[in-house]
């Protein structure tokens, strides 16, 4: 069988968790879950195999051990590729990423480091304007709010230097598309779109 799109029953589940996540609400949609979530990107992942390597889902249960929020379930589903990319589901639609989104401070550093060097930060500069073109939002996580120790305010990458990731993001809003093969074509088209950043990212920082 091959991948075809999540039908609207897949977003009506996550609206519906958006409102009540609680056990009975879950237990009570298991079923559409299984059959309109998850079935659907187990395709995918086989589907994207080839090109984009394995694929691997998250658990749907939140860890709910450090967290204000004890909301016992995650209100998307996401997936793994081996090259680095992201598909995630939710109510407000289809994401699709790729990039390194929570490093090490050692790679950080190394992050900063090649986007300071004129060379290699001139060519990642060249990526993030392709990147935009095509509707990406390219961003990462916990950003400084100046500059980063070492590092001055006037530097021509400073926005930049300023995160401590770097990230290619797009975000499609639900709508009929989603339940046919425009789903994967969107999904392959971004990951495509994003692999001069993640060979960038794997020369110069390196998983």
């Amino acid at each position: 069988m091959a991948f075809s799109g999540w039908p609207g029953a897949a977003i009506d589940f996550y609206d519906g968790l958006e409102m009540d996540n609680s056990k009975d609400y879950w237990q009570a949609n298991l079923h559409v879950y299984q059959q309109s979530v998850i079935a659907p990107f187990h395709l995918l992942l086989e589907e994207l195999h080839d090109e984009f390597g394995a694929g691997k889902l998250f658990r749907p249960n939140r860890d709910v051990r450090f967290s204000a929020d004890k909301s016992p379930y995650k209100t998307q589903a996401g997936a793994m590729l081996d090259s680095g990319g992201y598909v995630q589901l939710s109510a407000t639609g289809l994401g699709v990423g790729a990039g390194y989104y929570m490093i090490e401070p050692p790679k950080v550093a190394a992050l900063r480091e090649a986007i300071a060097d004129d060379r290699t930060g001139s060519r990642l500069v060249e990526i993030v304007d392709d990147l935009r073109a095509v509707g990406a939002e390219v961003t990462g996580r916990d950003a400084v709010k100046t500059a980063p120790r070492g590092y001055s305010t006037d530097h021509p990458r400073i926005d930049l230097l300023r995160l401590k990731g770097l990230i290619a993001w797009w975000q499609y809003d639900p709508g009929a598309w989603l339940a046919t093969a425009e789903a994967k074509d969107r999904i392959v088209d971004a990951l495509r779109a994003s692999s001069p950043l993640m060979e960038w990212l794997d020369t110069e920082v390196g998983r």
